[in-house]
This record gives C-alpha cells, structure tokens and sequence, in this order.
C-alpha cells in the first residue's frame, strides 16, 4: 500500500477542484450579499475542507476523506456537538457573540448552526495533517517525554476541574482556561480507557502532534477569523483585559487559544470514538505523514 501512494503523490484529487470551486464561489457571496452567510459558511468551509485534504493527497498520496470516507464523514458528525459543549461554556464566559442572531428562531439558528459547526474538527484535522508534512517537522528530534503515570495523569484531571470551576465562577478573570480544562479533563480519561492519546506520542518526546494539530488549528483561525470579518451573520468578540490589536475582529492575544483548542477538539473526537468505533478508529488520523 506504501508503494501505491507513492505512486499517487504530486496528484490533484477531482475532490480538489470541488473545494477550490465552493470557496471562489461562497467567498464572493458571503462577503458581496449581507444576510447570507448562514447559507454560505458551510459550503465555503466544506470548499476549504476538501481542498486541504487535495493537499494532503498531493503530498502524501493517501488522506482523511481517500483513506476512509466513512471516518470523514463522522469527523463533520462529532465536529457539531463538540463545538456546541463551548457555546455551551459561553453561555456563561459571554465572549463572543452572533450579529443577526436575533433574525433567526430558535430552531433556525439551531440548524444553522449545527451545520457550520460540523466543519471544524474535519477543518482543524485536515489542516494538522496538512502541517505535518512540512519537512522541518518531520525531521523534529524527540525531546523532553511526558509519561502518562497515575500521577500526571490525576494531576491533568485535577487542574481541568479546577480551571472549570474557576471559569465558571469568575468568568471575566478565568475565560482564556476554557481552551485548556476540556483537554486535561479529556485526555486521561482516554488513556485509562484505551483510547487515542497525545500522550502516544510524548511518552516518546515526540512533540510533533502536539505542534502538528496547533499549526493547523491557528491556520485554521486565521481563515475562520478573516472570512468572518465581512460576513453577515457574522461573530464578534468581548474579551476582558485583552481586548486590544485585532487582526479582523479577533484580538491578537485570542489566536493563542486556537493552540490548545486543537488539542482538545483531538481529545473529544478520541473520546467518542472510543465509545462508538472499534478501536477507537486509533489510526485514522495521521499527523507526521506516515505512509499508508
């Protein structure tokens, strides 16, 4: 199989052409027609997710959706509930907001944003795929190694409860822990029950997947925020003590969260995984360019 995707390597996917085409497209109508964007974000990002993953294809000749179309679906159906955990947790930190919200009933604005909110685990995951192929990285040396003992993992769970309960207590103060307590409550859960877990990879020193799925999430979080910016509907934010130099609406110290955000969209796709799929679907995602 190895040789095979070799063979397909430097190859553009017809999925490819598909991607480019709904992001030229959705791109001028999101930004041209106010009022669209609820029916123009979810073929703009679904254009992104496919032409991302024509990359990958291109330069590793394998990736999500040619790999298993199945598993890509299930990335869009995990990606909607678990961003709706952290509106969820916004209800009370209160920082962001939806212009146009207030156009929408309740069941039309649950729709709506169900459906955007299917494309970003396939987005983050496919852009992380995307950066692992950059030769620096892989080429990475093993460094300071993280074993998963009881001890750091109790630990892990125990700063995440403690940095739930402080966000929820004192919103204003403790909002930026919202983007690290859903990953260290996560992931020793998945190493207790069998499943995927970054700690596969540091109990190595091996840190690219870490770096890996950062890099692709605040790509991610540059388009996201750019392609938001003359949208309508559209988001923006109210960030306590950091509300200063925005790059679109987004403050600059914001795009640090997209950093840990990644690691914990990659706990709770592992986590459901593990309670759904046999195996835990361990080897789907494939952040180094491992061959197929």
């Amino acid at each position: 199989m190895a040789s095979s995707a070799t063979e397909r390597m430097g190859k553009w996917p017809a999925h490819g052409w598909i991607g480019l085409a709904l992001i030229a497209v959705f791109w001028t109508l999101n930004w041209s027609l106010p009022g669209l964007t609820h029916w123009g974000f979810f073929p703009l990002w679904l254009g992104y997710v496919l032409t991302v993953d024509a990359l990958v294809f291109r330069r590793k000749g394998h990736s999500l959706l040619t790999r298993s179309p199945a598993a890509y679906a299930g990335l869009f159906l995990v990606s909607a509930p678990a961003w709706w955990l952290f509106e969820l947790i916004n209800l009370r930190t209160q920082n962001w907001l939806y212009l146009g919200e207030e156009t929408f009933t309740t069941l039309q604005y649950a729709l709506f944003s169900t459906l955007s909110f299917s494309t970003v685990i396939p987005a983050v995951f496919g852009t992380a795929e995307l950066v692992g192929t950059w030769g620096r990285l892989k080429r990475m040396n093993p460094s300071l190694a993280v074993q998963p003992t009881s001890a750091v993992l109790g630990g892990t769970f125990a700063a995440g409860g403690l940095m739930l309960l402080l966000l929820l207590a004192w919103p204003n103060l403790f909002f930026p822990l919202v983007w690290c307590s859903v990953y260290c409550l996560i992931e020793p859960l998945n190493v207790k029950w069998g499943n995927r877990s970054l700690f596969d990879s540091l109990a190595r020193g091996d840190w690219r997947p870490v770096i890996a799925l950062s890099g692709g999430c605040l790509v991610c979080g540059f388009f996201w925020e750019m392609w938001n910016f003359y949208s309508y509907p559209k988001w923006v934010y109210r960030i306590p003590y950091a509300d200063w130099l925005h790059l679109f609406e987004m403050p600059l110290a914001g795009y640090f969260g997209y950093l840990p955000f990644s690691l914990e969209l990659f706990a709770l796709y592992h986590l459901v995984a593990g309670l759904f799929l046999p195996g835990g679907n361990r080897h789907y995602l494939r952040l180094i360019g491992e061959e197929a």
